[in-house]
């Protein structure tokens, strides 16, 4: 078995780190220079950085902010946002990203994450994915007798599909997320990020049935993303969501665990983990 990877996030707006819940009442959490090089310093695998709001805004990645992000780094490295071209791609990449997110772009333009994939090497490709259950429609009678439909949310068990959505998940596509991520990694792709949009930023726990119905889908790696509270929770995704790594944002900018507690408990749960 490979060893799985722990992987703090940093969400990145106006050049700070934030965390909301569920996408939205986002706070500051800090420099994302200064969490970087503290993670990489603790024994992260990996850091992300996610420019949240350069697809939403039209605008291209924090150029800047990467570059000196990379220069404090010195563990694997992935930048997504605002990323939209093969020259996109190129420039993260020489900036001293080892690795690219597409999400919004990938969408609007598939062949992107092939063209990326050749040119630069499927383990370069990362397909970020924003997952929102869907909501099951149910008629009923208004007191005028009329038919009307209403749209409501289910507990996570209820088995009704994920939906993928796109800018900053703010905006739904249609796109059934298993079918999505079967697609993308015939294309290319060399990981996928999956993000719960329903559990993201609670601290109530992973999308278990989301990250299980996705690794099972894909032969690629999964990075379980949304949701983490506990220790136990990333154990949870590890397992049961039979996910190759986990992604955390809250729990360790708060300090709440470390990058090495986290490590250390998983390791006493029998998952192979690089100390």
């Amino acid at each position: 078995m490979l060893a799985k990877r722990i992987i703090p996030c940093l969400d990145v707006k106006d050049g700070r780190v934030v965390k909301g819940i569920n996408f939205l009442n986002l706070k500051d959490a800090g420099d994302p220079v200064e969490q970087a090089a503290l993670y990489s310093r603790e024994g992260a695998d990996e850091v992300v950085f996610l420019d949240i709001t350069a697809s939403y805004e039209h605008r291209k990645t924090m150029l800047e902010v990467v570059k000196r992000t990379a220069e404090q780094v010195f563990i694997p490295f992935t930048v997504g946002g605002g990323i939209r071209t093969l020259a996109d791609i190129e420039l993260i990449l020489r900036k001293g990203a080892d690795k690219i997110s597409l999400n919004t772009a990938a969408v609007k333009n598939p062949q992107l994450v092939k063209q990326g994939s050749r040119k630069f090497g499927n383990q370069c490709i990362v397909v970020a994915v924003d997952a929102k259950r869907k909501p099951q429609v149910t008629g009923h009678k208004s007191q005028e007798g009329s038919h009307q439909l209403t749209a409501k949310r289910y507990p996570l068990n209820a088995g009704l599909g994920w939906e993928v959505y796109i800018y900053g998940g703010k905006q739904p596509t249609g796109i059934d997320v298993v079918e999505w991520v079967k697609k993308v990694e015939a294309l290319g792709a060399g990981e996928i990020l999956l993000t719960s949009m329903d559990c993201d930023g609670t601290q109530a726990g992973y999308d278990i049935e989301l990250t299980k119905a996705v690794s099972e889908a894909v032969k690629i790696p999964v990075i379980a993303s949304g949701g983490a509270g506990t220790l136990a929770h990333l154990y949870d995704a590890l397992s049961r969501g039979k996910a190759d790594a986990v992604l955390a944002a809250s729990i360790f900018h708060y300090g709440t665990f470390t990058v090495q507690q986290a490590k250390q408990y998983l390791s006493c749960k029998g998952l192979p983990l690089r100390f």
